[in-house]
């Protein structure tokens, strides 16, 4: 267990770093904006976060499997190559859609704001993250992930107390960022093959990765929508802020499931590995855990942290924290079910089908309660988006552990 431990301490402290000072800085933007500009930067914040993963595309799921069987050297750069020309193109067509989404769901008065935190947050889906978790160093998220946010918050916070511009901080996150990739692809990158010359040839990169892109595409659109859902039909700016609080905090504490998530991902598909099923177990058994303890965290503590952190103008309700509590249950659940046996095991479709059944549905509910004014049913849309997804992939998932444990006989 001592890799594991090591690893795992990599994974989770190093990220950590990164969210040190948002937890600074996200109470100050809170009430340097009020309740309106609170609600429009967090839905900028959301929305971003789906543009990203539709950049992504689905190298953070296949990625780091396909690196971790890449033992050499140039063909771990041809396969970022591969991802970078595909993440290009994809993002030529994402960011002005999504900058023209942003504009329309925030308030008047703090467009500017809501946009360069979506452009912030979208510029993550071209993270290098997925590399270092295929290689097993977190050393890579620190240096071209990590840190690169983390200054751009050092630089911004002392920027948005003295001007009140929040905007500076979306504005030097993209800065930071693309500093960070042009040295990434410096250091590992193959030269010139990145560039999308032939648009012919990356659309035939980009379409075998469309099932498992397919998978995180669904999955984003009812994570990310509760708050720009809630934004965009609830009249009341006053009503839709406890629901950017509850969600800020709970997108803060994802942080956790994704650090876990990274470091069991490389460590149950290991090839050669000794007593893999025992591997997955342990897996299951520590998101599980995971997600009782953060589920319970945000029922309990939720309405408290939200006034400590973003002040009692813009508190979350417990109602809505507790259907936020139950979402991070189901998640944490199910991320190793998707991760380390399903999608290895290939079963692409039956992962897109269940995460399409959970979207379809949860979106469904969000649009019904906002257009009801029930704020905090918009969470429970979500909450019900992730059980269900839960539900329909446990059992088959569980069928497969020992398929899995025998690589050689999943069938392909």
């Amino acid at each position: 267990m001592r890799p594991v431990l090591l690893r795992l301490a990599g994974f989770t402290l190093l990220p950590l770093l990164a969210l040190v000072l948002p937890f600074l800085l996200l109470p100050i933007v809170a009430r340097v904006v009020g309740a309106a500009g609170w609600s429009s930067i967090t839905s900028g914040q959301a929305i971003g976060v789906f543009a990203a993963t539709i950049i992504l595309w689905s190298w953070n799921i296949s990625g780091p499997a396909e690196i971790a069987r890449s033992a050499a050297a140039p063909s771990r750069a041809a396969l970022y190559a591969s991802s970078v020309r595909t993440r290009v193109v994809i993002a030529a067509v994402v960011l002005p859609l999504m900058t023209v989404i942003v504009l329309v769901v925030a308030h008047e008065g703090y467009r500017l704001d809501a946009v360069t935190m979506a452009w912030a947050t979208a510029l993550t889906g071209f993270s290098p993250a997925w590399y270092g978790i295929g290689t097993g160093q977190p050393r890579i998220l620190a240096v071209y992930d990590t840190l690169p946010r983390f200054f751009a918050a050092v630089i911004s916070a002392p920027l948005i107390v003295a001007t009140g511009q929040v905007w500076t901080y979306g504005v030097a996150s993209v800065l930071t960022t693309i500093l960070a990739l042009v040295a990434f692809q410096v250091r590992f990158g193959e030269p010139k093959t990145w560039v999308p010359k032939n648009p012919g040839s990356v659309l035939r990169e980009i379409l075998p990765h469309a099932g498992t892109a397919g998978i995180s595409l669904t999955g984003s659109a009812y994570a990310s929508s509760p708050v720009p859902i809630a934004t965009a039909t609830v009249p009341s700016a006053a009503a839709t802020a406890g629901l950017a609080s509850a969600d800020a905090i709970y997108r803060l504490g994802l942080f956790s499931i994704v650090a876990l998530g990274n470091t069991f991902q490389g460590w149950t598909l290991e090839h050669g590995a000794a007593n893999p099923r025992k591997r997955h177990i342990i897996a299951l058994t520590a998101h599980s855990i995971l997600g009782l303890a953060g589920g319970a965290f945000l029922s309990l503590f939720g309405p408290w942290v939200s006034g400590v952190m973003f002040g009692e103008a813009v508190r979350a309700d417990r109602l809505t924290c507790i259907y936020y509590g139950v979402s991070f249950f189901f998640l944490s659940a199910s991320t190793p079910l998707i991760r380390n046996i399903l999608i290895p095991a290939r079963r692409q479709k039956a992962v897109l089908l269940w995460t399409g059944m959970s979207a379809v549905t949860g979106v469904l509910l969000m649009i019904m309660a906002g257009a009801m004014s029930n704020v905090p049913a918009v969470a429970l849309g979500m909450a019900v988006s992730e059980a269900l997804l839960f539900a329909g992939l446990v059992v088959p998932a569980v069928r497969l552990i020992p398929a899995v444990a025998r690589p050689s006989t999943v069938r392909k």
